[in-house]
């Protein structure tokens, strides 16, 4: 069953498993294929070919990698699955942009979703979209939201023939797909150190407000990749042990090299996490201070003028007979008086390091 208009998640409640119905912002106008058939000795590209021709591509003899950018065209997505004998659900699960990352094993693939980040440096922002790969024996399939991907690296490589990448089978080319969105998250997580630095250099030299909502948003986005990224190291090591004989235990070793990225990406999240809590706990400290040295100066103030008020308070007392009244220095007096009296509450606050 094929239902061609885009829902939420909450519209497909209820319907039979299977069910083939995109989940999620539709994030291009149109669904691109390409394809690149390649050997140790040749390789050949076609960008942006009709589906009918993807597919022949893929029947040849030598290794092929089929890129789909474009998820939301439902009916594309069941052909491919029918041409490779996809499972219902993995299809289901490919248009349903909101998985959790995971590995799944079938008869005659694997089927691997994981999320690709992209650093915007006009934007100043961090972009999400969910990458699902198909590993066969001979063709590796990968399911992109949109154009534009950090495959570059992986596409050169190929082209040059550098490494082993052409002489190995997809199950590397797969290794070189997952190695390149997962190396790319050092790349937003150098982002965020960066503008963690700036936060704490502002925070100590002049704390605004517009610093505390601007920390709160990157601890968000912080806590938004630790969720994306946390159930990756499991995937990762799933593939390093897999046992189907679809990746070669050549290749296993690889992905054992990515799972340590993993788990230092994900250490390197927890301690901008901690460090992000510190800076807010920094700024209400800087605050609490900065608040504190109002107060204190205030105080002294009104102290100070406590005991002139006293002065001039008697001096105004509205009595006839009075020492001081009728003399002639007594406004100086009284003014002197109340000089002295702030002289010295001055040197005393002075010595006790209060001013």
């Amino acid at each position: 069953m094929i239902v061609t208009r885009q829902k939420k998640a909450s519209d497909k409640a209820g319907a039979s498993p299977g069910t083939l119905v995109h989940i999620g912002e539709q994030k291009s106008d149109q669904v691109r294929l390409s394809v690149i058939d390649y050997d140790e000795d040749d390789i050949d590209e076609r960008i942006d070919i009709p589906l009918e021709a993807a597919l022949a591509c893929c029947d040849g003899v030598r290794n092929s990698w089929l890129n789909v950018d474009g998820i939301h065209d439902v009916r594309i997505l069941a052909h491919i699955g029918d041409h490779f004998k996809l499972h219902p659900l993995t299809q289901e699960d490919i248009l349903h942009t909101a998985q959790r990352p995971k590995m799944e094993r079938f008869d005659h693939y694997l089927y691997i979703v994981l999320p690709m980040l992209r650093y915007l440096p006009d934007d100043g922002r961090v972009v999400s979209e969910q990458v699902s790969l198909i590993l066969t024996p001979r063709v590796l399939i990968s399911f992109q939201e949109s154009q534009g991907d950090v495959f570059t690296p992986v596409r050169e490589r190929l082209h040059k023939n550098r490494g082993r990448i052409r002489s190995a089978g997809c199950d590397y080319l797969t290794y070189a797909l997952v190695d390149a969105i997962v190396d790319h998250y050092f790349v937003i997580l150098e982002q965020i150190g960066a503008q963690i630095e700036v936060l704490e250099e502002e925070t100590i030299e002049d704390p605004k407000a517009e610093i505390l909502h601007r920390t709160h948003e990157l601890k968000r986005e912080v806590i938004a990749l630790r969720k994306q990224i946390w159930p990756l190291r499991e995937v990762i090591a799933a593939l390093s042990r897999q046992d189907s004989g679809l990746i070669d235990p050549g290749t296993s070793i690889f992905f054992r090299d990515v799972h340590d990225h993993t788990i230092q990406i994900i250490d390197t999240i927890e301690s901008q996490r901690d460090l992000l809590s510190s800076l807010l706990e920094l700024y209400l400290t800087t605050i609490s201070n900065r608040m504190s040295e109002v107060m204190k100066t205030l105080t002294i103030i009104a102290t100070i003028f406590i005991p002139l008020t006293f002065i001039a308070g008697v001096y105004g007392m509205n009595f006839r007979i009075m020492p001081e009244l009728e003399w002639r220095w007594g406004y100086l007096f009284a003014l002197g008086i109340m000089a002295v009296t702030a002289g010295v509450l001055i040197a005393y606050f002075k010595k006790k390091n209060w001013l």
